[in-house]
């Protein structure tokens, strides 16, 4: 047999150069072990009522201390027609030109309409395309996100007459007679003499309603008698008069905070309205649900300004934050006490648990939870009191 002088193996090149990397793995990964302790020990000194969701993540808003509270709603200019005319058929389009041209006529719009019955009771109703029909309605309607929202879903509004005289429910469903069932989901003022409530355009086009039959006209002393003859001696028209106003809400509490210059203190401030509860978890909240009033919705579900309330809770919980005497939820002076009022209602205060709880009932999720609970770290690091 014969035997090859074989160098030890600590004496090849390639093999020193493996051992170097060894050694610097091993020096990486010693670092992320002794980093990662220190991580978790530091994060353990957090207050367990503010999560434990990693910071890298979550950023707070770097404008925070100089960005200035705005308020605002909807852009939508509500202009409710002057005249409502029912033609007996379709209105052609040149026919709509020439109305447009009358002395003092603004604008003018058509729409379908139709009838249906539910246990024997005959309901007049429109049939509209929300994004065109809402500018035509009185402010209130227009700003009434559940109405919007109820027609792009198919269901049925009703007049607030309507279902005072026939007993509705909200939120029931009642059979159309020769029809599906509809549900009733949201009920406004609507100002329109003799309708009795909206459906939208395609669930009129399935029930056979007229198309185009129903003429809006819009402008100050428009002659009725112009408008009649344009259209056809069958043609009804009637005066649209101002809605008559909603039922007055409570008196808001007052809450003051006054109107601070930035949003920073403006949290601060607002917590006091809930004692023990931290502003940095109503910063983190802002943050979440508008990026600081930067979008105030109306949100696909209806919630509305910069703390993104329900109109329905606001109306239990929203207050009047700056001393004007009115509780607006589109102003981040109101919301933002109103939304430290909520959580305090629902044992904010208390911390812990209590304060996990009262944020999932703001938003019912607990990945929500952890997303603002876990920011509000973030703040008390970024912003120290």
């Amino acid at each position: 047999m014969i035997y090859r002088n074989v160098s030890h193996p600590t004496d090849i090149p390639w093999f020193r150069a493996l051992r170097a990397v060894l050694v610097v793995l091993a020096a990486l990964i010693t670092a992320v072990i002794t980093t990662g302790s220190v991580y978790l020990a530091t994060h353990e000194d957090v207050p367990p009522e503010v999560g434990h969701a990693a910071p890298d993540a979550l950023v707070p808003d770097p404008t925070l201390p100089s960005s200035a509270p705005v308020i605002g709603g909807p852009g939508v200019q509500a202009t409710p027609p002057g005249l409502l005319a029912i033609a007996p058929k379709t209105v052609p389009r040149k026919t709509l030109l020439k109305l447009a041209g009358l002395e003092h006529v603004q604008k003018v719009a058509a729409v379908d309409g139709g009838a249906v019955k539910i246990a024997g009771t005959g309901l007049q109703l429109l049939a509209v395309d929300p994004a065109q029909f809402r500018s035509w309605t009185p402010t209130g309607v227009a700003q009434h996100p559940e109405v919007w929202s109820a027609l792009a879903r198919g269901e049925f509004v009703a007049d607030a007459a309507t279902v005072r005289r026939l007993g509705m429910v909200l939120g029931a469903e009642y059979q159309l007679e020769n029809g599906p069932r509809l549900r009733v989901a949201a009920s406004a003022t609507l100002g329109f003499p003799g309708v009795d409530g909206l459906i939208s355009a395609d669930l009129g086009r399935r029930l056979g309603f007229a198309t185009g039959v129903v003429v809006l006209v819009d402008g100050d002393k428009i002659d009725a008698a112009q408008v009649r003859r344009l259209l056809g001696k069958r043609a009804q028209v009637v005066k649209v008069g101002p809605a008559r106003e909603q039922e007055a809400a409570p008196k808001a509490r007052r809450v003051l905070v006054g109107r601070p210059e930035t949003y920073l203190d403006l949290y601060r401030r607002s917590a006091a309205v809930c004692p023990g509860l931290s502003w940095t978890v109503l910063a983190a909240i802002g943050q979440v649900e508008s990026g600081h009033g930067r979008n105030n919705g109306p949100s696909s579900a209806g919630a509305l300004g910069p703390m993104q309330f329900m109109p329905a809770t606001w109306k239990t919980y929203g207050v009047d934050g700056d001393g004007d005497g009115v509780a607006d939820i589109w102003s981040p002076y109101d919301a933002v006490p109103a939304a430290a009022n909520y959580l305090c209602a629902n044992g904010g205060g208390a911390g812990g648990d209590r304060l996990r709880k009262s944020v999932w009932f703001y938003n019912h999720s607990w990945d929500y939870v952890d997303r603002v609970l876990g920011l509000a770290v973030a703040y008390a690091r970024t912003y120290p009191s």
